[in-house]
């Protein structure tokens, strides 16, 4: 029986929906694209990946190749877990993070975000709970909420999730009656926060959520895309029974492809498989017959060096223009990815800082889009990938204005009473540009 309401609503179908449609909210990053898809601002907001680096021609002539010898196949349904071609090349690339597996293990998704959608719906039930970093990547929290599930996040710092801060929250939400029912981690170049997990805390974080019977979401789109040093090797590749590993290639590849997949124990996997015939049927034949074509044929390996030598020259022009303009600030120094962490002065809003930001024709992602609760405010969350390194500067020049004038603002009322500061969920220490070495 619905239930009546006070109020007015435009929606005639307002008091018949699903319950768990009350976790359904926009997120604050695609809100942005209106604005930030304007030629004349410089959009540091979205995580895109500069997909004009690729041999456009050498992939569509791999899609009239693929029509022309297999097109009938191409366009006909397929197989619920996904074509075997692909998930053998899946292994390919899963094998440079160190995992051996076999075919069958790997279940291919419309795109990784599919997957997570998959998993939650597996395993969530209304007010379990999700244990994730602090910050996490915004799409993961939407989901986790709208299967009504409660997010704890664990504390970070350089060396990422800190695994005395796992066992303590765990502690406490077990002696609370509360059920725990996933890890949700981003181990390499963190979404938003940069960071990446040391191997010594992966290990550690294996033996806290085997002991605790707690199941591990591995999810890494970007561990192929380091630096100057490749990342530890995947904590799939450590423990096969106790994680779900996700992959994507919207990141290393091409995002329009919409392919992702999932690596998942036998009981799991075999769930996957039924839950994604029963929301789509099939992932995209084509589509995977295309990428299927690319890794069998072209030098994909050397596309990511290409990737990883232009994201690497971005990064260094952020960092150089946050040194510049921003020096009194503190930040992440990511070692691969797409994204830089920035802490503002106390007394500092980035939500409330983003409209007169876009006004100076510049866009962020403000750090509350990260926290479950509501926190971040202190925070924004700064995408190198897209923007030419010249554009980067420009967008930090005018980021650094807007930032100057709300700490005059701030100086001009600070004599009006106490401001509160918001405190810091990410702690940074050793791998802060400009000083103090701490965030906090």
């Amino acid at each position: 029986m619905s239930i009546p309401r006070e109020g007015t609503t435009l929606d005639p179908w307002y008091d018949q929906y699903a319950a768990r449609t009350a976790g359904l909210s926009g997120s604050e990053v695609r809100s942005l694209f209106a604005v930030a898809s304007r030629p004349e601002v410089v959009s540091l907001a979205g995580g895109m990946p500069f997909v004009s680096a690729l041999p456009l021609e050498a992939i569509g002539a791999r899609m009239e190749r693929v029509m022309a010898e297999r097109g009938a196949t191409a366009l006909q349904y397929g197989a619920g877990q996904g074509t075997p071609e692909l998930r053998e090349r899946i292994l390919e690339v899963m094998a440079l993070e160190g995992i051996h597996a076999g075919v069958d293990d790997v279940v291919v998704t419309t795109g990784s975000q599919q997957a997570l959608d998959l998993v939650a719906k597996l395993f969530l039930d209304p007010g379990d709970v999700v244990l994730a970093e602090s910050p996490s990547y915004v799409g993961a929290l939407g989901i986790f909420r709208s299967y009504q599930a409660e997010v704890a996040h664990i504390p970070m710092d350089a060396d990422g999730m800190i695994p005395a801060a796992l066992t303590e929250r765990i502690q406490s939400l077990r002696a609370a009656g509360r059920p725990i029912k996933l890890l949700y981690l981003i181990p390499n170049f963190q979404n938003p926060g940069g960071v990446t997990l040391s191997s010594e805390r992966r290990l550690e974080i294996i033996d806290i959520a085997r002991s605790n019977g707690i199941l591990i979401l591995e999810d890494n789109p970007y561990g192929l895309l380091w630096f100057d040093q490749a990342p530890p090797q995947a904590m799939r590749s450590v423990d096969s029974d106790g994680i779900v590993y996700l992959g994507s290639f919207s990141k290393t590849f091409a995002p329009g492809f919409r392919v992702g997949w999932a690596l998942a124990p036998h009981g799991i996997r075999e769930k996957l498989v039924l839950a994604a015939e029963a929301s789509i049927l099939s992932p995209s034949a084509i589509n995977q017959m295309v990428i299927s074509d690319y890794l069998s044929s072209a030098d994909w390996r050397g596309q990511i060096d290409v990737f990883r030598g232009l994201y690497r020259e971005r990064r260094d022009a952020m960092i150089d223009a946050l040194e510049h303009y921003l020096p009194d600030l503190s930040w992440t120094l990511p070692g691969g990815g797409f994204y830089v962490w920035l802490t503002l002065s106390d007394g500092l809003d980035a939500k409330g800082m983003l409209p007169r930001a876009v006004k100076e024709l510049v866009a962020y992602t403000p750090g509350t889009a990260f926290f479950a609760d509501g926190d971040g405010r202190r925070h924004l969350r700064l995408a190198f990938c897209y923007p030419t390194p010249t554009d980067i500067r420009e967008g930090i020049r005018r980021l650094a204005s807007v930032v100057r004038q709300e700490q005059e603002l701030l100086e001009t009322f600070a004599a009006t009473g106490p401001i509160d500061a918001v405190p810091d969920a990410l702690q940074l220490g050793s791998r802060v540009i400009s000083p103090p070495p701490n965030l906090s």
